[in-house]
């Protein structure tokens, strides 16, 4: 009896202990281990900062301020007659003073900043031959700001040092803009200055200027329009008729303009250290102005920036008018006469032509310092 007792003992409690084994498996099917627990949990944790990022979450799971989602900001710098400027310095600098930045325009003109904190920053412009100029604004979290367009104005005497450049450097960048100033768009008007106090010119600059005059094609076309005036009045009459006698008509127009430029414009100029270009004076009132522009034939600014008598235009419309005696017909020569003639037309006609350059010309022509940035 004893045995039977222990027998059934026996079996009852391995049944239990089977019953045990078997629930403790489907448990631990449905459960996972501790160390599958350890791995879900960094799992988890190497993927919250890629879904912070998207969500401008930090890795914790709070949203991050709006102010600390940084932006970006963009511009293109060009001069005053629409052209890029390439190689121009750009510093950012922002309420946080230690992130300054820096950029360099490039061929095209552009710079760019990224990762800038928002808020309110200022952008500081230098480039050589250009006076140094600061806008400012405001750039807001995760804004692409484009800085309106930074027409540079060309640096004057003042600014050199400002800008840490040469003299012969500031002249440069002022003929450029010259060299863009056209009346009405097409007639070149190359000796003016809209600037004051500009920089005076090296010889080799003077030369420059009268060699771009003589070769743009205005110049070709008024003087073939003038040929074609004189063959039909039958002007210089050696010259004959057809097309012999209009070439000899093109080619003395264009050798007075080329004498006349070179000797007046660079040649004497040179020499005697003077500034042939005409300085627009603008302001005051409208007879002081003409007495300017008329004063302006007998006077011009030397190298040294003082006035001083202009030598150089009077002797060279002498100088051009006797060279003219050299090429025109013998019956249209009168010798001394006619030499002193033609400088005091030469004269007369630079008066005149100055007090266009103040009272008429700079409403005309669009590339200039003051009528607002010519388009490229």
């Amino acid at each position: 009896m004893t045995v039977q007792l222990n027998s059934r003992l026996i079996v009852f409690l391995l049944g239990v202990l089977s019953w045990a084994s078997f629930c403790s498996g489907q448990t631990a099917a449905q459960s996972p281990t501790g160390d599958q627990q350890l791995g879900a949990q960094l799992g988890a944790q190497l993927r919250l900062p890629q879904s912070a990022e998207q969500h401008n979450v930090t890795p914790s799971g709070e949203a991050l301020p709006d102010q600390q989602i940084s932006g970006s900001i963009s511009g293109t710098v060009v001069d005053q007659s629409g052209a890029v400027v390439t190689g121009a310095r750009v510093k950012l600098t922002g309420e946080d003073q230690s992130a300054a930045q820096e950029a360099v325009t490039g061929t095209d003109g552009t710079f760019s900043f990224a990762k800038v904190a928002p808020g309110a920053f200022q952008l500081t412009i230098v480039a050589a031959g250009f006076a140094t100029q600061t806008t400012s604004g405001t750039l807001y979290a995760g804004e692409s700001y484009v800085a309106p367009l930074a027409a540079l104005a060309v640096a004057t005497a003042m600014t050199d040092v400002e800008v840490g450049i040469s003299q012969i450097e500031v002249a440069e960048e002022q003929i450029k803009v010259e060299e863009q100033q056209r009346v009405l768009g097409v007639l070149p008007n190359f000796y003016v200055s809209y600037i004051p106090d500009a920089a005076p010119l090296t010889s080799k600059q003077k030369f420059k200027l009268a060699f771009r005059t003589v070769i743009d094609p205005f110049t070709f076309v008024f003087v073939g329009g003038a040929a074609g005036v004189q063959q039909w009045q039958n002007h210089f009459e050696g010259y004959g008729q057809g097309a012999q006698g209009y070439a000899k008509r093109f080619g003395a127009g264009y050798g007075d303009t080329l004498s006349g430029t070179f000797i007046g414009g660079a040649i004497l100029p040179s020499i005697l250290k003077q500034d042939p270009r005409y300085f627009y004076k603008g302001t005051g009132s409208a007879p002081s102005r003409f007495l300017y522009a008329i004063a302006n034939a007998f006077i011009c600014k030397g190298d040294n920036r003082r006035w001083q008598v202009n030598y150089s235009n009077m002797l060279g419309s002498v100088a051009a008018g006797g060279i003219s005696n050299l090429y025109y017909p013998p019956q249209d020569r009168d010798g001394a006469a006619l030499t002193f003639e033609n400088a005091a037309l030469g004269i007369a006609s630079t008066a005149v032509s100055n007090l266009f350059q103040e009272f008429v010309i700079k409403k005309l022509t669009p590339k200039v310092p003051g009528n607002g940035l010519a388009k490229p």
